[in-house]
């Protein structure tokens, strides 16, 4: 009963999510009556290029840290200090920017926009954790990530989740990734950005439904461990790919596994493999059929994403101002006139015609169309991969971490017997 309370609770925090990543107004209409007061600005003051360097060289020590005590050092009390140090410098100190996820928003309007300039920094914090998952895993999430960081540090009774559920669920970040770049790209918005849950709790001012959303996550995480990273989190897709390759990882025993199985239920996020048994290898023959099927299907599923992902097109660049108040103005042209309207009275200041606006926002609905198509292909290659990935036999004698869903955490570690 209380797990199925839990399930309807996390159910319920992305359903709060979504709810708060749309119906925001664009342009709040501003009070210009007596009394009023400027309020303060939501996001940081720009910040000295030699103190953004210096941001840098603090992520490069951190990872290098958490790379160390993950690997090396194998110590889990080091990576919760080094969480602590990163919540409260990347987190509270730095008001959750420069923000390595939110980086790939910066990334993707580079290359789509020549116009526009992105900071070398801004590219580091890109990069830098990719790189370092290449070579050591997610050390990244480990303790450099502010975002799971805080998570981390309220796990108090994690819950395993069913496995068809967080198979559902992980579809979620591959979706978040493309319409992140969906629509930094189309110059629309930097979602990830917006709509961070716990950006509020970082500057200590947010939106009240954006409070609300954070401390959801927070108590959530409670029980179901680091629920943003491990469904949500569209950064986390780029370092799953490179920790799967990487050189070096974090590995539950430091030496040769004894089977004493004390670790089986150690890791909260479900990234332990168990060892393969002789029942699993039978079963096998049978799957070849299915995974013959599944490859097959890969084009059809490629096809029919994009097909679906091009036909969403209309109603996705519906969040591009130009778009929306395009189609504002056209379906109502009286609010030419209307003085209480912000949005129209902005662009009637400006001395823009109607029909530059319209070409403008053909433009970018067709620039919609092709990423709706890209985005749906996407989405219907990663469906049609992870169900060929079901089907396909590992054989491993070991419990070892899961290489792409590990966040190198050290938990697991505590739990071997084994002296090095």
């Amino acid at each position: 009963m209380v797990k199925k309370l839990i399930y309807i609770s996390f159910t319920f925090t992305l359903l709060l999510f979504a709810w708060a990543s749309s119906g925001q107004q664009r342009f709040p209409k501003p009070e210009f009556e007596n009394g009023y007061v400027q309020p303060s600005p939501v996001t940081p003051e720009p910040r000295a290029a030699a103190m953004e360097f210096f941001d840098v060289i603090v992520l490069l020590v951190a990872l290098s840290l958490a790379s160390y005590l993950a690997v090396k050092k194998r110590s889990r009390q080091g990576i919760l200090w080094l969480s602590v140090f990163s919540v409260a410098y990347f987190g509270f100190y730095r008001n959750g920017c420069i923000c390595s996820i939110g980086a790939i928003q910066n990334v993707a309007l580079a290359f789509a926009d020549p116009a526009y300039a992105m900071s070398i920094t801004t590219l580091f914090f890109f990069l830098l954790p990719i790189i370092y998952s290449l070579f050591f895993g997610r050390v990244f999430c480990a303790g450099a990530c502010p975002l799971g960081a805080i998570q981390d540090l309220v796990i108090i009774n994690p819950i395993s989740l069913p496995r068809w559920l967080r198979k559902v669920l992980g579809l979620l970040p591959f979706i978040y990734l493309g319409l992140a770049v969906l629509y930094a790209a189309t110059g629309t918005d930097f979602i990830i950005c917006r709509y961070d849950p716990f950006i509020g709790i970082f500057r200590m001012d947010a939106e009240f439904h954006m409070v609300v959303l954070g401390i959801s996550f927070l108590l959530m995480g409670m029980f179901v461990a680091r629920p943003y990273c491990r469904f949500l989190c569209p950064y986390g897709v780029l370092l799953k790919w490179m920790s799967m390759f990487s050189k070096w990882h974090l590995s539950i025993t430091p030496s040769k596994c004894i089977q004493c199985k004390l670790c089986t239920n150690s890791c909260p996020f479900d990234a332990i493999d168990f060892p393969t048994n002789e029942k699993e290898v039978i079963s096998t023959k049978s799957n070849v059929r299915k995974f013959l099927i599944y490859a097959i299907l890969i084009p059809v599923w490629v096809v029919a994403g994009g097909f679906i992902g091009s036909k969403s097109h209309t109603f996705l660049s519906k969040a591009n101002p130009n778009v929306y108040l395009a189609e504002l103005l056209i379906a109502h042209p009286e609010l030419k006139n209307d003085p209480d309207n912000i949005d129209v009275q902005t662009f009637m200041a400006s001395g823009k015609s109607l029909e530059t606006l319209v070409g403008e926002a053909k433009v970018i609905r067709n620039e919609f169309y092709i990423g709706g198509w890209l985005l749906g292909g996407f989405i219907g290659l990663v469906i049609a991969l992870t169900l060929l990935n079901q089907v396909i036999y590992r054989k491993r004698e070991d419990y070892q971490p899961n290489r792409g869903d590990c966040y190198s955490c050290g938990r697991c570690m505590d739990y071997c017997p084994v002296d090095r």
